[in-house]
């Protein structure tokens, strides 16, 4: 049943959510201007006081950069609290996806001889259950990565640390870049350090969870390597000129 007493949201949130769908859906790429105030008024039935509060918000939370005597372009597609770093403006995906390999054997490692030493029962139950299901969905052709997050995050639950938590969103920023430009390749090495880490962090095994976590990195640091080796390659073909005949 709905609640009777809650909060109507106010014409400025609808039209920012119905703008945000629009970015979203059409889409408008990153670095794209978006119509201007007139035409977002007749889009979304709405004054121009209306949108420029819209717009506003939305540029605040690091979606939209408004250049003064020029318009308004599309900066991200994930606002300031989905992703706090801005890592979604960088670009040079490769060299992205390395240097956030470089930030998690920093702390991964750490995070799982943590978790070795102080998950719960029911967090390693958790983790075992989680360990189980992205192998089933991986070796099944599924998108893995949704429950690949939950099992990285839920190491990071196991160390009852609230500060390796709130290093939560970072790892998931990390984990959908390296799927998005590897996609299945890597499945066995996956699934078997999964595994091992799991396996440590069961039995309360510090040492052995953080070895089995830098061998997980370093496979996927090795492959992102091999692209981005690949991907340079391919540019500096593009660039090179064709000698005349």
């Amino acid at each position: 049943m709905e609640q009777q007493n809650a909060p109507r949201r106010s014409r400025r949130d609808q039209v920012e959510d119905a703008l945000m769908a629009y970015i979203l859906g059409r889409p408008v790429a990153v670095g794209e201007k978006i119509p201007n105030e007139f035409e977002l008024g007749e889009m979304f039935h709405a004054g121009r006081s209306t949108i420029r509060e819209a717009v506003k918000a939305l540029a605040t939370k690091g979606v939209l950069e408004v250049r003064r005597g020029d318009g308004t372009y599309v900066k991200s597609h994930r606002t300031l609290a989905e992703d706090p770093l801005g890592l979604a403006r960088l670009g040079d995906k490769y060299k992205l996806a390395l240097e956030l390999f470089d930030v998690r054997l920093a702390l991964e490692p750490e995070i799982a001889a943590a978790a070795a030493g102080h998950a719960t029962a029911e967090n390693r139950a958790r983790l075992k259950a989680l360990c189980d299901e992205v192998e089933r969905i991986y070796r099944a052709g599924g998108d893995h990565i949704p429950k690949d997050i939950e099992f990285h995050t839920c190491i990071a639950q196991c160390s009852q640390n609230r500060v390796m938590e709130m290093l939560v969103p970072l790892i998931q920023t990390a984990v959908m870049t390296f799927a998005n430009l590897t996609g299945h390749s890597l499945m066995e090495e996956t699934l078997s350090t999964h595994r091992a880490v799991t396996d440590a962090i069961l039995e309360g095994d510090a040492v052995g969870a953080r070895c089995a976590m830098v061998m997980h990195l370093t496979h996927n640091r090795q492959a992102i390597l091999r692209l981005w080796k690949q991907h340079q390659a391919r540019q500096h073909d593009a660039e090179t000129p064709t000698p005349a005949p």
